[in-house]
């Protein structure tokens, strides 16, 4: 095993900067494509129902198959080829996009429809995104993985900047038909870039027969690979609330997801119900049409986030050097977000609106950082990775069954008092976390 180590060791050295940039690129090209789609498809669906429960089943569809397939996604980046797990989904969901557009050209589109595309897009990404992150290792030396984790995390920051205002572009000059288009093209270009990468022989756990042989069984049996899933769930669990400080920040994700984000999927209904006819020139760009205003919804919370993730990596080091007082961080960002969201359901004015939009992201920012951490440096080694498996499926799980109260009520009661009480809901769990950091942190086996 030794020697298959050293030959994967230097296998990776070797052209390691062209097998990155070619993920990186092909991934660009297909994050940006999917994201100006799913904007576009949401404020479709906003601006022609303006009804919460439309937005509900769009979340449902476009969030919980992710949410649920990517519980298995991990398991089959371990067992299966990677690159084709990160080439496949796109080409499926280009596929059906493409008869999205066709349905759309011919005037055939239905809400139904778009939420099977919606479905069928999610379930993708759930067997992607494990795979790329999987992936990774596979092409890139174990010294340099640093450095491309960053280089990613800004090309997905850049990202959630750059997607909503060319879709908002878009939506103004061309049909849905054609912007749906701009995902297949994308798609096309990403995995043809992926395509090119040529991964080294001895690279990868899923590549040595080493690594396959006590899984080859498994990996046949769906029924095995179920309840190897499901037993590492239950041990990151018993394991996850043994402790105080790790209990704190995946119960603290999870709730704020529920009573928090779930209220803030509904900006865009807040949008184009509180401010249609309300114009806002900012001097550089003047806010007037529907799309105008959703674009510069998304704009605020994701420059608010580049914001504070940019704070918490110049001043969280010095001062967040110990788990209580990351916590604090936690809490207190936790505190923030619910004060921000109370703040969205109560203000009027356009400007004042999205200025505690950016107040939002920087927030939510300030809880990200500290919470990673927390869970890093406090879990066990061998533990690490159902830990985050655990909170991300419970944060992921949160916002949809949020959803499932706070939209139906945006139906029933003005929607500013849906963010109002979202807001209040989240002042507790801030005080829970709180209460949680005080506790002793036990020491790492």
């Amino acid at each position: 095993m030794s020697q298959v180590a050293s030959q994967a060791s230097t296998a990776l050295e070797t052209g390691w900067m062209r097998r990155a940039a070619l993920l990186l690129t092909g991934q660009a090209f297909s994050l940006l494509g999917s994201s100006v789609v799913q904007f576009a498809i949401w404020w479709w669906i906003v601006l022609q129902t303006r009804t919460g429960s439309a937005m509900l089943l769009a979340t449902l569809f476009g969030v919980l198959p992710q949410s649920l397939v990517s519980i298995f996604g991990g398991p089959m980046a371990d067992r299966y080829n990677r690159k084709v797990l990160i080439i496949l989904p796109d080409l499926i969901i280009a596929g059906v996009t493409v008869l999205l557009s066709i349905s759309f050209a011919l005037d055939w589109a239905s809400l139904s429809l778009i939420f099977v595309v919606l479905l069928i897009r999610s379930a993708g990404g759930g067997i992607q995104q494990p795979a790329v992150q999987s992936f990774i290792p596979d092409v890139v030396p174990e010294s340099k993985l640093l450095r491309i984790n960053a280089v990613y995390g800004v090309i997905d920051s850049a990202n959630r900047i750059a997607a909503p205002a060319l879709a908002a572009v878009l939506v103004n000059l061309v049909p849905l038909w054609a912007i749906l288009l701009v995902d297949v093209t994308t798609a096309v270009i990403g995995v043809s870039f992926v395509a090119m990468i040529c991964v080294p022989r001895a690279a990868g756990w899923n590549s040595t027969v080493e690594a396959q042989g006590s899984a080859a069984t498994e990996a046949t049996n769906p029924i095995a690979v179920l309840q190897r899933t499901f037993a590492d769930l239950k041990v990151g669990l018993q394991y996850a609330m043994r402790h105080a400080h790790i209990k704190g920040v995946i119960l603290g994700d999870a709730l704020t997801c529920f009573v928090a984000v779930a209220p803030m999927n509904l900006t865009l209904l807040l949008m184009t119900r509180e401010f249609d006819g309300i114009d806002l020139n900012l001097g550089f760009i003047n806010l007037t049409t529907a799309s105008d205003k959703l674009a510069a919804n998304e704009l605020g919370m994701s420059v608010g986030m580049l914001l504070g993730g940019a704070v918490m990596s110049a001043i969280g080091p010095k001062l967040l050097r110990k788990s209580v007082a990351q916590m604090y961080a936690v809490a207190f960002g936790i505190a923030i977000v619910g004060i921000t969201v109370i703040g969205l359901g109560v203000v009027r004015n356009l400007l004042v609106y999205l200025i505690v939009d950016v107040l939002n992201g920087v927030a939510s920012a300030v809880c990200v950082g500290p919470m990673r951490t927390v869970m890093q440096t406090e879990s066990d080694e061998s533990m690490v990775g159902r830990v985050f498996g655990l909170d991300t499926m419970l944060s992921t799980l949160g916002m949809p069954l949020g959803m499932l109260i706070f939209a139906p009520l945006a139906d029933v009661i003005p929607i500013a008092w849906v963010f109002i009480a979202g807001g209040l809901l989240t002042l507790p769990v801030a005080w829970y976390v709180l209460a949680l950091s005080r506790k002793g942190v036990p020491q790492r086996g």
